[in-house]
């Protein structure tokens, strides 16, 4: 799956969580979750099952931790994607 195309499908999992729409409308691959678009860490927790959902992959707590941010969360949805 092409880099872009996995950066839609997660922006489109993170748009009812964002808070800060402007944000979200301005998102790239430093934007943070909760610094930039105000999203809580319960509805994190949600946005990690929508994608464990939407790419049919398991997303372990440490993993988790660290999606903090668009780019990391990218790149554990493709570590996660290759592996499979």
């Amino acid at each position: 799956m092409e880099r872009q195309e996995l950066t839609q499908q997660l922006k489109d999992i993170i748009k009812p969580y964002a808070a800060d729409k402007e944000a979200y409308e301005n998102l790239t691959e430093e934007t943070d979750f909760i610094n930039d678009l105000k999203i809580n860490s319960a509805n994190l927790v949600d946005i990690v099952l929508d994608i464990e959902e939407q790419f049919d992959v398991v997303i372990e707590n440490t993993d988790m931790e660290r999606m903090l941010d668009v780019k990391t969360a990218i790149e554990i949805i493709e570590t996660k994607l290759s592996a499979k």
